[in-house]
């Protein structure tokens, strides 16, 4: 009897495992899919803005079931947060910079140009330089978000990187923390878009299931 009930358990510890495997599989597999595409709409969405957006949203997704799969909540939390800072700081810089338009129109007053037109009576002097000064913060509060948020990326991606080794992802979260950094003179524009490269080739790297755990270390014998 005993010998019988051991034969159950490990029979149904075989099909458990087998059954997890093939639930990894297909969660890697949809995160293959997934991240892929949503890369690929990153690149295009440099030209094209509004698909960089969906490609974000499939990335995200991407991360969300790498993270169930290697049972790592830190790595979709870590993108998460970025993405939120991101959103916060593109939204944050705009409240500034309407501040600044609209202060600028409001104290400036208004005069006729052309037929029906209005533009702001005062171009030059301190309104001027006070609505240039409004819209630098702006890109400023835009470009300190995108620093933080680019942090968290790559702690997320070099989480992906060594639980699956994969330096691609290491790679393309450097680069979008160096391009994030120098987006203010424009070239990190650039970085980013080699980034995201990287960060293609990365997903569609992916293994089709999960790496097995070491196995535990053979007990020592009783003295």
């Amino acid at each position: 009897m005993p010998e019988f009930t051991d034969i159950v358990c490990c029979r149904s510890l075989r099909i458990f495992s087998r059954g997890r495997n093939y639930a990894n599989m297909g969660t890697l597999s949809q995160a293959k899919s997934l991240g892929g595409i949503g890369s690929i709409l990153l690149l295009i969405g440099t030209f094209i803005p509004v698909i960089s957006i969906v490609g974000f949203i499939l990335v995200l997704v991407a991360v969300k079931y790498l993270s169930d799969s290697l049972v790592d909540k830190s790595i979709f939390n870590n993108a998460l947060i970025a993405i939120v800072l991101s959103i916060v700081g593109i939204v944050a810089g705009i409240v500034v910079g309407a501040a600044s338009v609209l202060s600028f129109i409001g104290g400036s007053g208004m005069m006729p140009f052309g037929s029906g037109g209005f533009v702001p009576s005062d171009l030059s002097g301190p309104g001027l330089m006070g609505l240039m000064a409004g819209i630098i913060v702006g890109l400023v509060v835009v470009w300190v978000f995108t620093l933080v948020s680019a942090v968290f990326l790559r702690k997320s991606f070099n989480t992906i990187a060594s639980r699956l080794n994969i330096g691609h992802f290491h790679t393309a979260g450097l680069l979008f923390l160096i391009g994030a950094a120098l987006t203010i003179i424009l070239i990190g524009f650039i970085i980013i878009f080699v980034a995201a490269i990287f960060l293609t080739i990365a997903f569609f790297a992916l293994p089709e299931q999960s790496p097995s755990p070491p196995p535990p270390p053979p007990s020592s014998p009783p003295a």
